[in-house]
């Protein structure tokens, strides 16, 4: 995202003061805003209107911002970047596999939100995987058209997240990958949240992969990061 490109922004925030001072700085910087003082509106507007990325609280009047981000990302593909007050992983992890983009705890400076705003917008023009199509590792298999997981042909789900993460690893097999490898990669460069999340969705996957086919596929290598390898 370039400084002279002018973003159509959804504001959904029911807390009036912030939602202007929000509109006032992205306004200063070139951009439109429009606002939305809770879910149902911002709902409406988000599947009504064509935006550039849609910046959404999670605790609104009338629909709460889970809903909305599911019910959008249901319909759309545009970017949703989550402001929260909650400071729980499993909180943001949540959000997420409803579909978010990124998210960012409040109170947050005007120079962090638009540095989302531009790794969200950054991630969503740049070519994902490189067309590949099919992913293979030992009896594991994604399918990146169809977006589906297999093990010994046997289909088994993952969430957007845990997919991206998967297929980065597939991408680099037998390859220690740093902790910090890993958010610039599958969360982006301008990632500033918590770097624990790496170990949240390397649980998930152990437990939809190792722990249910019984194999032993994701290792830790302490000190330094994972990696993906088999059991020999």
């Amino acid at each position: 995202m370039t400084a002279n490109l002018s973003l159509n922004i959804l504001l959904v925030e029911d807390d009036r003061a912030i939602a202007k001072v929000i509109q006032m700085e992205l306004e200063h910087q070139g951009h439109q805003v429009k606002i939305a003082l809770d879910g149902r509106e911002g709902l409406k507007l988000a599947l009504e209107g064509e935006w550039s990325v849609i910046l959404l609280d999670i605790m609104l009047p009338l629909l709460n911002g889970y809903e909305v981000c599911k019910q959008v990302r249901g319909q759309k593909d545009t970017p949703i970047l989550l402001l929260t007050a909650k400071d729980e992983i499993q909180d943001k992890v949540f959000g997420l596999d409803l579909g978010a983009d990124d998210y960012l705890t409040k109170p947050f400076a005007m120079e962090e939100l638009m540095a989302r705003i531009r790794a969200v917008l950054r991630r969503r023009t740049t070519p994902q995987l490189n067309q590949r199509h099919r992913l293979r590792f030992r009896k594991l298999e994604l399918d990146l058209d169809a977006h589906i997981a297999y093990f010994s042909e046997t289909e088994f789900h993952l969430t957007k997240k845990e997919f991206e993460l998967l297929a980065f690893f597939m991408e680099h097999p037998n390859h220690v990958l740093s902790r910090e490898q890993i958010l610039e990669n599958v969360w982006g460069y301008d990632y500033y949240g918590d770097t624990n999340v790496v170990d949240v969705y390397l649980r998930f996957l152990r437990t939809k992969l190792d722990e249910q086919f019984q194999v032993h596929y994701l290792h830790t290598v302490r000190g330094v990061g994972y990696a993906l390898r088999s059991e020999d």
